[in-house]
């Protein structure tokens, strides 16, 4: 790539994390039961997916279920899971045609056998492509890091390994998203300002981008408007404004 072209090409982020927030919002404004916005914010997934491959972006990593959703009423938890489940038999399918990679991310313990079956054959199914699609189900930020933590303190105890060895990215690598770039733009629909314990050592460099929109309504045009936000944004990791300008003139 020529110096010009990488002056004039937009910035793409690798790594895009989404908190898909504002389903049940979407649906109490227009008098409907909760489970009906998730059914909705489905239709949004497939719109930022579309965005994201013909953008460049590498990896999605959608929020679709917290460690800390179980505490919601019975009832929605149940349709949740079932929704889930029609969900992954529905679309794993058509995600292999496209040339998308699924992987799903989180604690899958607490899951019906049922649907941690069909976790596992979806992901055998779009198990090839460019494009990774990840989604955070039961997933925790704290959660992650616990089970790192404790991947590293097993190794440890059984002589493989001594804790004054042990450095950041060796933690890293023991994390659901090891293997994968960081995310490089976290956002969050639904008008909150909060990353609700969400890939919490990943997001440390994040840029992060809040829209009013809750989710079912956050289609193509709200995706591309976030990327193009990102475009403008100077990633200094550190550094002063100057150093990174110096850098980017130095290519």
């Amino acid at each position: 790539m020529s110096k010009h072209n990488q002056e004039t090409q937009p910035a793409v982020p690798r790594h895009v994390a989404i908190i898909m927030d504002g389903n049940n919002r979407w649906a109490k404004k227009r008098l409907l039961p909760g489970v009906a916005g998730h059914k909705a914010g489905v239709d949004a997934v497939r719109a930022v997916i579309e965005v994201c491959v013909e953008s460049g972006v590498e990896v999605l990593t959608l929020f679709a279920f917290s460690s800390e959703n179980w505490q919601r009423p019975a009832d929605e938890v149940s349709a949740l899971m079932e929704l889930f489940l029609t969900a992954l038999r529905r679309e794993a399918r058509k995600l292999s045609q496209n040339g998308i990679r699924l992987r799903i991310i989180g604690d899958r313990s607490r899951f019906h056998p049922e649907l941690q079956a069909a976790m596992a054959e979806a992901e055998a199914l779009a198990s090839e492509g460019r494009f990774l699609l990840q989604v955070a189900a039961n997933y925790g930020g704290q959660w992650d890091i616990t089970q790192a933590a404790r991947q590293l303190a097993e190794r440890v105890q059984a002589g493989e390994l001594r804790a004054e060895q042990i450095d950041a990215a060796m933690l890293e690598g023991c994390l659901a998203t090891a293997g994968q770039p960081l995310p490089d733009l976290c956002i969050r629909t639904g008008g909150e300002h909060r990353i609700s314990n969400f890939l919490l050592w990943q997001l440390a460099y994040s840029e992060l981008y809040f829209s009013d929109l809750y989710w079912p309504d956050f289609k193509h045009e709200a995706m591309r408007k976030a990327l193009a936000n990102f475009a403008t944004r100077q990633r200094r990791f550190g550094k002063t404004g100057d150093q990174v300008a110096g850098d980017s003139r130095g290519c």
